[in-house]
């Protein structure tokens, strides 16, 4: 297997966001990318990621391969890279994953392969009421908006209108998206559903991947969080709802 990237930001951001969520992971390399679908520790949340083959400069995946790695180690080396290094990925044996950057000089890390005792992810079949596309900028601001002020957000769909609902001991904010130029919202009737801020925040990075969001959800029902930049990158997260007896 060796794999060289011409553009290290794919590969380098969407290691950071993933680390955010999980501390080790497999990833399957393919003949036609590297994948991921893990689950967070409190099983609360869910990150798919695809990073395309065509992405790469040099993608050589004789056989496919399950690949797991403790992700900050990664993240460290992937730190140390320059936004114009080339940045190689070869398994030496079965034990350790060299990872190369090369550009006025040439650094080569070695990290080891560990086991993971994990039982395949499935991506469950979920059909959403409330489709909503945005701007990352647009989504991003809302979800810091409702940080200020409580632990959980209400996220509302209606024909033309997006909002975050959040009220804490003694606050309250109400973001209101209007459908326009930069926002698209696909809905049939009204839609409510509440989660975690805590969450969602690790989750908008995304926006270092895309300028462009999808957000999915129905009433007490999971959400699903797209992005995507095509032929190179995809990261979706799934989360469950907050359903509260209030």
């Amino acid at each position: 297997m060796k794999l060289t990237l011409a553009e290290p930001k794919y590969l380098k951001e969407s290691i950071s966001i993933i680390s955010e969520l999980v501390n080790e992971a497999s990833f399957k390399i393919t003949k036609d990318a590297i994948e991921l679908v893990a689950m967070d520790p409190a099983n609360v949340a869910m990150v798919i990621f695809k990073l395309l083959s065509s992405c790469f400069t040099e993608y050589n995946v004789p056989t496919e391969v399950d690949l797991a790695v403790n992700l900050s180690n990664i993240k460290q080396i992937l730190r140390r890279s320059r936004p114009s290094d080339m940045v190689t990925l070869e398994l030496e044996g079965n034990e350790k994953l060299k990872i190369t950057l090369k550009g006025k000089n040439t650094r080569t890390f070695s990290i080891p392969i560990i086991e993971l005792e994990e039982r395949e992810q499935k991506i469950p079949d979920l059909s959403f009421s409330a489709v909503v596309s945005t701007t990352s900028n647009v989504f991003n601001d809302a979800i810091e908006d409702v940080d200020v002020v409580a632990e959980s957000v209400v996220l509302v769909a209606e024909p033309g209108k997006f909002a975050l609902v959040a009220e804490g001991d003694l606050s309250k904010v109400n973001v209101d998206i209007a459908e326009g130029n930069e926002t698209k919202i696909e809905v049939t009737d009204n839609v409510k559903a509440k989660y975690s801020i805590e969450y969602l925040k690790k989750m908008i990075s995304g926006s270092k991947l895309s300028n462009e969001v999808v957000v999915n959800f129905s009433k007490d029902y999971p959400l699903k969080i797209d992005y995507k930049v095509i032929d190179k990158v995809q990261m979706s997260f799934i989360l469950a709802p907050r359903v509260e007896n209030d």
